[in-house]
């Protein structure tokens, strides 16, 4: 079984200063969203063993954010900066997913971007939470979170509509369960 988890970025900025897509940065709203979906991840075991980051600045604040909510709960992953998540579409990002099985983790995070994530994940999937399938439908929002579990023995063997969506959560659905 490997257990895949799927997060965007959180909320950003229109421009960069410097006039740059990749240099983005988080707005407040993004600083927000991404200490609570890392405190929802930090809370719901299991945890990633390895994070495949974008470079771009966003994804790599979204992480950062996300682990100092989760740390105190989790282990340290093992986390690579991989400059093919940025931009990529879903065969792109089953090639970064399968490169994982140069190492083996059982559980693998990619955090990147739209309209590639969103893409993979809808191409993922073959069954399993028929309301997160439903929400999941129209778009991966910012701070978007999906986890999938395969059954396979190594990452070589994930394919797409081969993944159990296991859940999908976002910081709007969090907030909307809480009452906030």
């Amino acid at each position: 079984m490997r257990r895949l988890m799927l997060l965007r970025h959180a909320k950003t900025e229109t421009d960069s200063s410097s006039g740059r897509d990749q240099d983005r940065r988080l707005d407040a709203r993004g600083h927000k969203d991404a200490a609570e979906i890392g405190d929802w991840i930090g809370r719901h075991p299991p945890f990633p063993d390895l994070v495949q980051v974008s470079p771009a600045a966003r994804a790599q604040q979204t992480w950062e954010i996300a682990w100092e909510a989760m740390k105190e709960h989790a282990p340290e992953p093992v986390v690579e900066a991989v400059d093919e998540l940025y931009g990529a579409d879903p065969a792109q990002l089953l090639h970064a997913i399968r490169s994982a099985a140069a190492t083996d983790p059982k559980r693998l995070m990619l955090v990147g971007h739209n309209p590639g994530m969103h893409e993979l994940a809808l191409t993922l999937t073959a069954g399993g939470d028929a309301a997160g399938r439903k929400a999941l439908s129209d778009n991966l929002p910012t701070g978007g979170l999906v986890i999938f579990d395969f059954d396979v023995k190594n990452w070589n063997d994930v394919a797409f509509r081969a993944g159990r969506l296991v859940l999908f959560v976002s910081p709007k659905l969090l907030r909307k369960a809480s009452g906030d």
